[in-house]
Order: structure tokens, then C-alpha cells, then sequence
């Protein structure tokens, strides 16, 4: 089986969990060419497990201060370049196309008639879903961004028949030595997240984003965005601030992490995932990030019962590579979820 597995690289969390898929693929030695599409290349790191990928524009979004800003999203993206970049990629080489919300090869392969399969969080918004701030133009998005023939969507719970849980790394084990708290709000303005938790007193704090540089600022230590260092962070934190994305809630959830999130102001998915977080009883969700409300929720701070999830990349990969499985998108996922 030869594939293209398209990744949409605005935020970290789809390209975590790809490197999941990456491993079990080589582990399986199915040939798999990976796009990246959705950031500046010189701005991806650690991506040794993608091998030669191939990289593309694609299109992103813009925030500032933690909101959604049109004006420069609109500025940001070239749409002319998109639509040719769709026309030109050769998806007919390829028995099947994968997305993971990203657009260009999921285009590509509609619009070439080439197998498609959708995996990723966004595939999982159906009628059963939490949703917050849904409007025309985000459901839109959701539906037309990156179609395929098929999807498989991600999410905490077996909202509707194509969802499975979350893809992430198993291996990952909380450690006994308890840490700093982790933030990580790389859509806000990191020198305002920084004096905010530098009022908070009594509590060492860790914060990653790429515009950030390796320093130590009173209770705060900073460091750029690093996957191995922000890994082992994440295992021996006490606690985790961050946005509403997939991924990093998704593995505190399955270490038994407390979660404090704010979603991105005007981006349904973000503010759908803080409300069933909230449903779940997996995190708190709040709108405003300030010194005063992290210094009362870390009093108060909640014990965390670890949901381990199953390794659904392995599955997902075992499920697409055997010859004689009949299964269902239904049937399979109803299968890992009895696991």
C-alpha cells in the first residue's frame, strides 16, 4: 500500500499525533509520504520521523491575544496559490490519500477520485458533539476544509458511530517526582502569560512556545518549543494551563493531569472542546486568564483520575493494513472502544 498522509501544521496537536501514525507505519514498513501544509517550513521542528515530506503554503489562521483576527487571516493566506498547489500535487500515484484537516491533499485526491480517509479531532463534530460558538461560517469550515470519502473523528467520548478516541502516545507514564505547573498558551502574548504567573506566588511554573528563548524569570522558566523537553515536563507536571486544542488535553486526560484551559475566542473547536471538557468533568474552562483565578484554582487544585486511552494508531494502522478485514468504520470503532 502506497499513501499520502496530508498534516495540517497551524497547531502542534496535528502533527503530534502524526508522528504516532509515522512509527507504527515504518514499524509496518508501508511506504508513506507525509505533506505539511499550514505554517512557515522554518518554523517545524523535531521532524526526523516524517523523513523527506513534502511542504506546502496551505492555509492557517492568525490570532492575537488569544482571539481569531480576520482581517489578518484573510492577509495571511493566498488563495490563488492554494487552489494551485491542489491542481498540481499528483495524488493518482497514491492507492490512498489521509488527512489530517489538511486541505490540499485532501482536495486533491477528491477532485482526482483517489481513495481519501479523514482522521483527526475536527471529523468527529457531529449531531451528538458539544458544540460552542457554532456559526455559518465555522461549520462550514468543519465540513468543507478537508473532505475525504471516509473520516474517522478523534474524541473523549463515542459521540457519534465514526468516532474513536484520541491517537496519542501510549508510552507516556506520569512521573513519581511532581514538577512545576506546564503552560503552554502559544496563542497568547507569551510576555503578558509570563508577568501574569509571575503574580501568582508560591507555584513554579514551566511555559513553552516557540517565541520564547531557554530563561529563568523569578518563578517562571521559559523554554522554546522543544517536543523531547516538553514531553518530559508534561509527564512530571503537577498541573497543565494551556489552550482548548485536542492533543495536549488528550494526554493530560490520559495521565491524570488537572486541566485549566481557555479556549481561543471565536474558534468553535476550542470552545467546543472547553465545553465538553467541562461535560466530561476532565478540566476547568475559562474564558480569562488571570493571576488571581490560576492562584485560586492551584489552591483548590482537583485530583485527576488517569482515563488511559488504547493505541488507537496501532489499531487504525492494523484496521487499513489487513487484506481480509471487513469491518465497518462503525463496527471498528465500536470495537476500540471496548477496549
Amino acid at each position: 500500500m502506497k499513501i499520502l498522509y496530508g498534516i495540517q501544521a497551524t497547531g502542534n496537536g496535528h502533527i503530534s499525533r502524526s508522528r504516532v501514525m509515522a512509527k507504527y507505519f515504518k514499524e509496518r514498513n508501508i511506504e508513506v509520504t507525509y505533506l505539511l501544509s499550514g505554517r512557515e517550513k522554518e518554523k517545524l521542528f523535531d521532524m526526523e520521523v516524517f523523513g523527506d515530506y513534502l511542504y506546502r503554503r496551505g492555509l492557517t489562521f492568525v490570532t492575537h491575544q488569544g482571539k481569531i483576527n480576520h482581517w489578518r487571516t484573510i492577509k495571511a493566506n493566498n488563495i490563488i496559490q492554494f487552489v494551485n498547489d491542489i491542481r498540481t500535487l499528483n495524488v493518482q500515484q497514491y492507492d490512498l490519500v489521509i488527512t489530517d484537516f489538511e486541505p490540499i491533499t485532501a482536495w486533491a485526491a477528491k477532485l482526482s477520485g483517489v481513495n481519501s480517509l479523514a482522521i483527526g479531532h475536527q471529523y468527529a463534530f457531529g449531531e451528538n458533539t458539544p458544540i460552542a460558538g457554532e456559526n455559518v461560517v465555522a461549520s462550514g469550515i468543519l465540513k468543507y476544509f478537508a473532505p475525504a470519502k471516509q473520516s474517522l473523528g478523534l474524541h473523549w467520548a463515542r459521540y457519534n458511530d465514526n468516532v474513536l478516541p484520541p491517537i496519542i502516545d501510549v508510552t507516556l507514564t506520569r512521573s513519581s517526582h511532581s514538577g512545576p505547573v506546564l503552560v503552554y498558551l502559544p496563542f497568547e502574548d507569551q510576555q503578558a502569560v509570563t508577568k501574569m504567573l509571575n503574580l501568582v506566588e508560591g507555584h513554579q511554573f514551566v511555559q513553552y512556545a516557540q517565541e520564547l528563548t531557554d530563561d529563568v524569570r523569578a518563578n517562571v522558566r521559559t523554554h522554546t518549543t522543544s517536543y523531547q523537553g516538553f514531553k518530559q515536563d508534561l509527564k512530571r507536571a503537577q498541573a497543565v494551563i494551556c489552550n482548548s486544542g485536542f492533543e495536549l488535553n488528550s494526554e493530560c486526560i490520559h495521565l491524570g493531569i488537572p486541566i485549566l484551559t481557555k479556549p481561543i475566542a471565536g474558534q468553535m473547536e476550542q470552545e467546543s472542546n472547553a465545553l465538553a471538557l467541562e461535560q466530561l468533568g476532565y478540566g476547568k474552562a475559562v474564558n480569562t486568564l488571570t493571576s488571581d483565578i490560576i492562584e485560586d484554582w492551584l489552591i483548590q487544585l482537583p485530583s485527576q483520575t488517569a482515563n488511559t486511552f488504547p493505541d488507537v494508531a496501532q489499531l487504525i494502522i492494523r484496521w487499513l493494513s489487513d487484506k481480509n478485514n471487513e469491518l465497518s468504520i462503525e463496527e471498528f470503532t465500536a470495537q476500540v472502544w471496548q477496549q
